[in-house]
Order: C-alpha cells, then structure tokens, then sequence
C-alpha cells in the first residue's frame, strides 16, 4: 500500500490551482482570468436500477437515495474566490529597458466552503485561502460576500471565514466521524472546475490514513467519491446529509480525479472551529509519549513516556500497545494522532493497552503542547513558563531549546534565547512564532527576529 500511494502523486484540490494566463503592468494589478476547461462532450445513457423494487426491502431503497441528503447539502456549500496581490522581481527589464523590475499582479484561486451555522460561519481548507488579500463568497443562489478570515491551521489544513448576510443561512451540521463505517455510503459536495454546486456519490474506502512523504502525519476518511480541483473545501456528507468530512487533497497522476480522495475527518474539523472560536488558536493536546517505530504489527507501541510534558503518573509504560481510544479501534499511529487531534488538552480519555499479553484500560489526562519545531528555520521552540515571563518582564515569547540553524549559531543564538519579536510583531507563544515564521520563509524576504539573550540583553538579527 505504501508503495501505492508513493507511485500517485498527491494533489491538493482548490485554491493552490492558480487561474493562469495573465500580464504584467508596473503600475496597476492586473487579474489572472480563468482558463476555460476543455469542452466535455455529452453522452446520453439510459439509466437501469439495479435492483428490482420486488426483491429489494424499501429500507435497502432508502440506503442508496441521496435526494435528501443532497438536497440539504448543496445550499450550504458556497464557492470561495481568493483574490491575492503577488510581486514579480524582473530584473532583465531595468537592464534592457530602463524601466521598473518590480510588478505587481493579482492571482486568482478557486476553491469550496460549507456554511456551518445560520449566522454565516464558513469552513474551508486552509490552503483554498492562505496568503489571500480578499476572500469572496457565493451562494448558491449566486449571492455575493465579502468573508472575514476568522483564523487557521494550516498543519490541518483548516480555516474558519464569516461572512454577514441579512438572513438566516442554510448550514450543515456537523456528524461524529468516529462513526463513519467503511462502505458506508457518503457524497462530495463542492465547486469542481468553477462549475456550481456539484455532488458526487461514493463509499468510504478507509479511514485514518496518511499520505506519505508531505511532511505531516494525517488521518484522512478516504473516499472513492468523484473530486476534482475547486472541490477543496467542500462538504462530505452521509446518507443523512450530516457533514463527516471537509475535502482536501486527491491523490492522482494527473491533477485530476483517478479514483482516490480524502476528506479531514469533521471531529477533526469542528475541534479546530472551536478553539479557534473560543482561543483564538488551536489548543493541541499530547499524550506525553514516544512511539517505538520499529513496532510494525497492529497497534502504537510506546517507546517513552514522558511525564513533565503529558501523563502525570505512570498510568502508561515504555512498551504498552495502545489498542483503543475511548472504545475506538486503533491499528496505527495516523488513528491515534486522529483521535488526539480531536481532543483538547485537560480531557480525559480511557486509553487501552496491551500489557503483558492482557488489555488494560487507564484513564489519561492529555496535556497542552508546549514544545513547536519550526524545520524552516530549524530550531525546537518552547511556551515561556510563567517565571519566565516574570524574570524578563515579558508577556510572553518563544523559547529556544534546540538549534540546528548555522545562521543562528554563528551569531551565537544558543538554547535558552528566547525570540519576542518576528518581522518586527510581537509574539505570545511558541506556536504562533512557529506559524510565523513557517510562513514567513520562501517569499524571498529575510526574517527579522528579536530575542532576548541569555544576559536579558536585546539583540536583532535578519535571517534568509
């Protein structure tokens, strides 16, 4: 299966497709316009049921009847339009004609969204949005907003938009995707193409998968639903029309659908909206353990447990195999990180092992994620403890206790600087100077840092 996924190439749906075709003006932007698709030709074909109503029960009818479902679906899920400014050095422009090598144009990406609440909350894929100066939404009564960017993840690749209309909107509710089966029926909702509300029909394929070799470890619902670049962001749904899943990547040769799609599971999805809602951030809970990767048969095998950053006691062991997460089944670690992702730190989960050759259950409390690793600039970053703070005079700020970073090191930055300030904005925690800095990295700009040294002297390097 490994060897599967590695022979596709991944390919993530909506708003990284960019709309091309475009020129270049010094002074005004200008707006990239949408390719039209290849023209489809159009093939009658006569539909047989493939069941005979009299041999089938009414009940096996209703399972595979998605008027319902689709019905309720298809007004809620808008199409999202990302509008950013992008700046073109040219430097071959002032050499050979004196003019200015800086450019700027407008870059257009297309994407999908689904209205959560009657009160305009939109959920959508991080990347159908990321780094956009404008965000517009249309209903699918063809009714145009302007969206707020409410917050994001973009290691989940989930962002939350509102938008203020003057009426009640239709929304879907969210279902709990621990419940999903595999082979249970469930249709794509979305924008395909920049074509209107489209809705596919499939099966769950497997759950708790992760797409190797994109830098994350996910635990994607897999489905054989038809989806397509626009589709980012849209609905996955059951039977019932209750939202199980937000689409977001396919794995394809060829950019298109071949088969295979996947969807964040909606527990996943809702437990970032709230925190994002409630905190402002995402809360990231931890286990407090190290897996043994080795370990290769059904299950988590704990190589370490740490105590400062997760369990209290010693309700788990170095060399426990974690079977289950409150009564859901756990096979690999993709489904224990799904399951963690879903929860926030201060919960309680009953985690059941196998110890010694026999099941136990233990009731662990999940901690927060204090320590972030930022590989852009490659260095290991920790909360400010609260003497910290106190010590310093600080409100908050990242610590460092690892660095890789031979920039860094040169200008002696070592374990136990602690970076306040980025690109000349304070910031609060390790996780957001993590974000920022991630995002700050390959735009060709160097990133300025302020830290404060192990003396509590102030000192700014610029770092590419």
């Amino acid at each position: 299966m490994k060897k599967f996924f590695g022979f596709l190439g991944m390919a993530i749906l909506g708003g990284a497709v960019t709309l091309g075709g475009y020129k270049m003006l010094i002074e005004e932007p200008v707006t990239i316009q949408q390719n039209s698709p290849e023209t489809l030709s159009t093939i009658q074909t006569n539909y047989k049921p493939a069941f005979n109503s009299n041999e089938t029960s009414s009940a096996d009818a209703i399972s595979i009847d998605f008027r319902l479902a689709a019905k309720k679906t298809v007004n809620s899920v808008v199409h999202v339009k990302n509008t950013a400014i992008r700046t073109q050095n040219n430097p071959f422009a002032e050499l050979f004609f004196g003019g200015n090598s800086t450019r700027k144009f407008e870059q257009v990406g297309t994407g999908s969204g689904v209205i959560i609440s009657a009160d305009g909350y939109i959920v959508t894929n991080n990347h159908v949005i990321e780094s956009a100066n404008d965000i517009e939404i249309t209903l699918n009564n063809k009714k145009k907003y302007k969206a707020e960017l409410v917050g994001a993840d973009k290691s989940n690749d989930i962002a939350l938009l509102k938008i203020n209309a003057d009426v009640d909107l239709p929304f879907t509710s969210f279902a709990n995707s621990d419940n999903v089966q595999i082979g249970e029926w469930v249709l794509a909702v979305g924008n395909p193409y920049n074509l209107t509300s489209t809705v596919t029909a499939g099966i769950v394929s497997a759950k708790g998968r992760d797409l190797e070799g994109n830098g994350n470890i996910e635990s994607f619902i897999q489905t054989d639903a038809a989806v397509n670049p626009g589709n980012s962001g849209g609905a996955l749904v059951n039977a019932r029309g209750e939202l199980v899943g937000i689409n977001t990547a396919i794995s394809s040769r060829t950019g298109s659908f071949v088969g295979y799609s996947f969807a964040v599971p909606s527990n996943i999805a809702k437990k970032i909206v709230d925190d994002i809602l409630e905190f402002g951030a995402v809360q990231e809970a931890i286990l407090g353990i190290a897996i043994d990767p080795k370990y290769d048969e059904e299950g988590v095998k704990i190589g370490e447990v740490y105590y400062e950053e997760g369990t209290k006691t010693s309700e788990l062991k170095k060399g426990d195999i974690i079977k289950k997460v409150n009564n859901v089944k756990i096979t690999k670690f993709s489904e224990l990180r799904g399951q963690l992702v879903a929860k926030r730190p201060g919960e309680y989960v009953d985690i059941t092992v196998e110890r010694d050759g026999e099941l136990v259950t233990k009731k662990v409390l999940l901690n927060k994620k204090s320590t972030y690793i930022s590989r852009a600039l490659g260095v290991s970053l920790k909360d400010l403890s609260d003497k910290e703070k106190k010590k310093y005079d600080v409100k908050g700020g990242a610590k460092i206790i690892e660095n890789i970073n031979r920039s860094l090191d040169y200008y002696g930055v070592k374990k136990g600087f602690i970076i306040t300030k980025i690109n000349k904005k304070p910031v609060l925690t390790a996780a957001e100077a993590k974000r920022v800095i991630d995002n700050s990295f390959g735009n060709g700009n160097p990133i300025y840092l302020e830290l404060i040294n192990l003396k509590g002297e102030i000192e700014r390097y610029a770092i590419r």
